[in-house]
Parts: structure tokens; C-alpha cells; sequence
């Protein structure tokens, strides 16, 4: 349902905010605004659903937990009337699959090379929020990824690009890199008219997956998406999983980078979303030195910082067994002592696929594999 003003004074009020609001966005950094209804999302709560009791959202709890809240946005908040979608570009200056053949070199998202896109937009979202509130004397809100809203639908809705067989979103404009941001608010706006599915019979985002994450089109399994897999899941990782995660060490491009519609891509305007040089290849065995201070001065500011040095190292060595590069063996084998399990068990898998099996056995022999180490091995399913 649109909403429409029945007053000609309420019709001018409402262009003159849309107008407002728009030039804000733009006076903001946002290379996209268009605007939206509460309502324009029916289906959302079905999908959802559907998505939670097949299980693909894996560990992702809280999910289900905010289910409610999530599939409607007049559950998240009953009093909102018009809905603010923003897009802000981050498009890489390359391709970011390119380093996939650099297996000495970890791969990190474009997404996260450089300043956390949270803090980024949600701060643009609060100082374009508050000029329109007083202009307005309305109320908002905003919301920028980690509050329960579904901003890929409500972006369709709004016309900012629409959901690829990806999931993720495409635009015509800035092909699959756009961060998304809503400003929730109790004016009433004139609302844009939503995109419409431009995918075709196209199946190169699919195809692209290392690790078949996509049961169909337009449905993703996290269990098996390396971003999920190097981010947000925080326990061993499916040995069968790990050769195809090669060297990526925080997310994956892949299904993104592969979408044809980003030939008509832009590389990001915002310096503080373009790719760090340090960034852009780290070396594993750098890497696989730092320690919890080191580790978190590298990433300072970085989305990085929030999976821990831990989880992140786990990720460093699977790329490290990846690589096949025996001048990595020294950096493993200084883990096999590290405090945390997870990384002394992943230190051994790493050397299982680095080393000939005589010298990996003779590493048993010397004492190096302490019996834990072994036992924690086994137990994550790598021998």
C-alpha cells in the first residue's frame, strides 16, 4: 500500500520534504535516496521464515530471535509512515578476485579494507536525520545493518537496485556495492516506485560460489558461505569446507564480483571506504605473527577488529594449509604453543597439508604435537 495525501497543502508539504530529504542524502555522501512505504514488504515474513526453518541461518541466533521485529517494520516500530533508503558505493578500484591467485597472501572483503561502513553511515544517517526532524517536526529513526530490518527488500521497494539470485543487492548504477542505511520516519513522503528483477536467465553469481552456498536462486545457505564461515561462525570450520575457502581470511566476494551488472560499477567517492594499501594483501606470514595487541592495532577502525584475533588467525592458517607455500611452515609451527585451542588445532591442519607426511609425523615424534593438540585436532574433525 502507498500512502497518499488527500489535501493539496499536504501533497506540496510532502513533495517539499521528499525534496529535502533527498538533497541531505546527497549533501551526505549517499549516491542513492529514494523513499518507501512500511507495507511494500508483504512476503518478507513467509521468506524469513522459510529461510529460519530450513536452518540456513546457521549459528546466526539472534535472527530468529528478532524474527518478529524483523519481518515487518511496523513491528519495529508502529508509528513509522514513510521509509528512507540510502545507498553509499564502495566499488573496488580492481577486481577483487585477483588476489585469489596470490595463495602467500591472505584475501580480505572489499567491504572491509578499510574503515568499519557501520560507523560510517550510521554517522551521515544521524546528522541527515536530525536536519530533517527539525525541518519536518516529525520523528526518526535510523538503522544501519545490525538492527533487525530487511534492508535488501525494503531497498527493492524503494528502488535502490533489487535482490539478485545472490540475495544481495544490485543496482543498475553501482552493480552489487552499495551499502545500505534507513531512516525510519512519521512524515509522510512522497514514496518512489520499486525496481523490478533485471537477473534474467543469468547464473554467474552462482556459478561462482566455491562452495555451492546457493541451494537455488534467491536462497542462501550461511552454513556454507565463506563469509558467514570466516566472520561470524566461531567454532571449527568443516574440514570439507576448508580447501575451497583458499585464502580468504574475512568474507568473500565471489558471488558479487561475478555479476555482469558491474560493468557499470564506479569505484567509491568516500576516501574512508577505499582499500587500505596494507589492506589490500596482507602477507600470511605476517599475519600469522601477531599477537592480540598487534592484531588489533592492524585493524583498528577496521570491521575486522570485531571477529578477534582468535578467530581470526583459525582463518589465516586454513589459508596457509591452502597455499602449498612451505616458507609458511615456521609461522604454523609457532602456533602448535598458542593459548587458544581453536588456533593450536588449526596450526596442526595447516602443517598436515604443508608438510610431507614423514616430516609431519616427525613432528609427533619430536614432541612438537603435544597429545591436546592431537585430541583438539580430532575432535574439529580434521584428521
Amino acid at each position: 500500500m502507498r500512502i497518499s495525501t488527500s489535501e493539496p497543502g499536504e501533497a506540496r508539504l510532502s513533495a517539499r520534504l521528499t525534496r529535502f530529504v533527498k538533497a541531505e542524502a546527497a549533501d551526505k555522501g549517499f549516491d542513492l535516496c529514494r523513499i518507501t512505504t512500511p507495507d511494500t514488504i508483504p512476503q518478507a515474513p513467509e521468506r524469513l521464515a522459510a529461510f529460519l526453518r530450513a536452518g540456513f541461518h546457521g549459528s546466526m541466533g539472534w535472527m530468529a530471535e528478532t524474527a518478529e521485529r524483523r519481518s515487518s517494520p511496523r513491528a519495529l516500530w508502529s508509528e513509522v509512515r514513510s521509509i528512507v533508503m540510502v545507498g553509499m558505493n564502495y566499488g573496488p578500484d580492481h577486481d577483487p578476485r585477483a588476489i585469489l591467485a596470490e595463495k602467500d597472501r591472505g584475501a580480505i572483503s572489499v567491504y572491509a579494507q578499510n574503515r568499519d561502513y557501520h560507523d560510517l553511515i550510521k554517522g551521515r544517517l544521524k546528522e541527515m536525520a536530525t536536519r530533517f526532524a527539525a525541518r519536518a517536526g516529525e520523528d526518526v529513526k535510523v538503522f544501519v545493518d545490525t538492527a533487525p530490518v530487511m534492508e535488501k527488500p525494503l531497498a527493492e521497494q524503494a528502488g535502490l537496485g533489487w535482490q539478485g539470485k545472490h540475495t544481495n543487492l544490485v543496482s543498475r548504477d553501482f552493480g552489487s556495492w552499495l551499502f545500505l542505511g534507513s531512516l525510519f520516519t512519521t512524515a509522510v513522503l512522497e514514496p518512489d516506485e520499486a525496481e523490478r528483477d533485471h537477473c534474467g536467465s543469468c547464473r554467474a553469481c552462482l556459478a561462482a560460489c566455491p562452495t555451492d552456498a546457493f541451494p537455488a536462486p534467491y536462497q542462501l545457505d550461511a552454513r556454507r558461505c565463506i563469509s558467514y564461515l570466516t566472520i561470524e561462525h566461531k567454532g571449527p570450520i568443516d574440514p570439507a569446507l576448508r580447501p575451497a575457502i583458499g585464502n580468504r581470511i574475512y568474507g568473500c566476494d565471489d558471488c558479487l564480483a561475478a555479476c555482469p551488472w558491474n560493468k557499470f560499477a564506479e569505484e567509491a567517492r568516500e576516501m574512508k571506504l577505499k582499500a587500505r594499501d596494507d589492506l589490500r594483501a596482507p602477507a600470511l606470514d605476517h599475519l600469522l605473527t601477531l599477537d592480540d595487541a598487534g592484531f588489533r592495532a592492524l585493524f583498528s577502525g577496521s570491521p575486522v577488529k570485531r571477529i578477534g584475533r582468535d578467530r581470526f588467525l583459525r582463518n589465516c592458517l586454513i589459508a596457509a594449509g591452502n597455499s602449498g607455500d612451505a616458507a609458511l611452515v615456521t609461522s604454523c609451527r609457532a602456533l602448535l604453543a598458542d593459548p587458544d585451542p581453536g588456533v593450536r588445532a588449526m596450526a596442526v591442519w595447516a602443517l598436515s597439508r604443508l608438510l610431507a607426511p614423514r616430516d609431519f609425523a616427525a613432528l609427533d615424534r619430536g614432541g612438537e604435537v603435544a597429545q591436546e593438540v592431537i585430541d583438539e585436532w580430532n575432535r574439529a574433525g580434521a584428521a
